[in-house]
């Protein structure tokens, strides 16, 4: 944002060096569409959303024709730079309650250079860009932290003073009980320690840190944690969640094993052709009638998510109302609020403040009439003593 901030001083400055016979020269390096609180959106950035926007519509539909995807495009890019201006006033109501994700940053990149493998940094920042779409490793860092910040804003702002009365959750599930009737199902997680080569001395080394990572986990250390610290799975990334699973879905082996544990339950070392394998049965679903307490948290979910669009977006509004925001003309803030002047002000129209010989004559007049002051309770005026001036001596006489 900063050099990007310079830039655009860079290109103003030089356009208003020019003389009137130069204007022709002229040429637009960015255009800002949007100013928020002293930080501003480009075209440029809101052109790179329908790129990303069009290349997702592809990715989903890779047989749409253009007409659609050109209506779809314009669709979802209709609210692009409200959701611009949705994440400035987030992260910068972020920075204002000193909310500090650093330390999970540095832990999320960690983990994604521990999954990838590459130790070699300029190899890593060369994996993030191929795998980020071409974004450095500062952009991508900085694109997460803004996303954690909203994230945690919106939490702490807005969810956390959502309130789902008991009643209503009880009336929700005896209205649905039918969507709650559900197969004997299972929630598992996994560490897996990769035996590398496969060689003797690797299978004895994987299979001993299993070992240790296993009494670690029944000793009560947080499975999550060390799944994602130590798992060469995939599934480390998301604290080594697997998912839920029915009868039929597993191996033969490995269902004997979860379907028959409670909750809690974590496994012995299980070989697998990759390495050794720790699984945990985070839950354990029983078949028929699911009972309220079981899917409280689903039923909360359900109530709290139509609650929760609108209360963010009063939020905004509010924000909004608050804040210092120019929007250029042709430029269309689809959460704008009511009655906010977001009118853009062209600095080039911009007139210096003048004053006429009137003005100025009054102005000494005042000053005047101010060093004749009343007495309090007399008809008399005490004038106000001159100032005490210090006669300047004469030069010395040239000789």
């Amino acid at each position: 944002m900063f050099s990007k901030f310079w830039l655009l001083v860079g290109a103003i400055s030089g356009i208003f060096s020019l003389g009137a016979a130069d204007a022709p020269r002229v040429r637009v390096i960015e255009e800002i569409t949007a100013k928020v609180n002293g930080e501003i959106i480009t075209r440029g950035e809101l052109e790179k959303t329908k790129q990303q926007i069009e290349a997702e519509i592809r990715q989903q539909d890779p047989n749409i024709s253009a007409d659609n995807l050109a209506k779809a495009v314009n669709q979802k890019h209709a609210d692009a730079l409200r959701d611009q201006i949705d994440q400035l006033l987030l992260v910068q109501r972020g920075k204002d309650l000193n909310i500090n994700v650093d330390p999970e940053i540095t832990r999320r990149v960690a983990d994604i250079q521990a999954q990838s493998k590459i130790t070699d940094p300029d190899k890593f920042q060369a994996f993030i860009r191929e795998q980020s779409g071409g974004q450095t490793l500062e952009d991508f860092k900085q694109q997460m932290k803004n996303t954690l910040l909203t994230q945690k804003v919106i939490g702490q702002e807005v969810g956390s003073k959502i309130n789902v009365p008991q009643d209503e959750v009880q009336k929700y599930y005896e209205e649905h009980k039918k969507d709650f009737v559900r197969e004997e199902m299972v929630f598992l997680r996994e560490i897996l320690i990769s035996t590398g080569d496969k060689s003797p001395a690797a299978v004895a080394a994987a299979e001993k840190k299993a070992k240790d990572i296993l009494v670690r986990a029944r000793k009560g250390e947080k499975f999550a944690e060390l799944a994602r610290t130590y798992s060469s799975a995939a599934t480390a990334q998301n604290d080594g969640e697997l998912g839920a699973f029915k009868k039929g879905d597993l191996k033969p082996e490995i269902q004997e094993i979860v379907f028959k544990a409670n909750k809690g339950y974590i496994t012995d070392l299980i070989r697998t052709p990759e390495g050794f394998d720790i699984i945990k049965v985070e839950e354990r679903y029983a078949a028929g009638q699911a009972s309220l307490e079981e899917v409280k948290n689903d039923v909360m979910e359900k109530l709290y998510m139509p609650r929760m669009q609108p209360a963010v977006r009063a939020y905004l509004t509010k924000l909004r109302q608050e804040a210092f925001l120019e929007i250029r003309g042709g430029y269309v803030d689809s959460g704008a609020a009511p009655d906010k002047d977001t009118t853009w002000k062209d600095p080039a129209t911009l007139k210096p403040e003048t004053t006429t010989k009137e003005e100025v004559a009054a102005r000494g007049r005042k000053r005047k009439f101010l060093k004749i002051i009343p007495r309090r309770g007399s008809g008399e005026s005490a004038t106000m003593p001159p100032p005490t001036v210090t006669p300047v001596p004469p030069p010395p006489a040239a000789k």
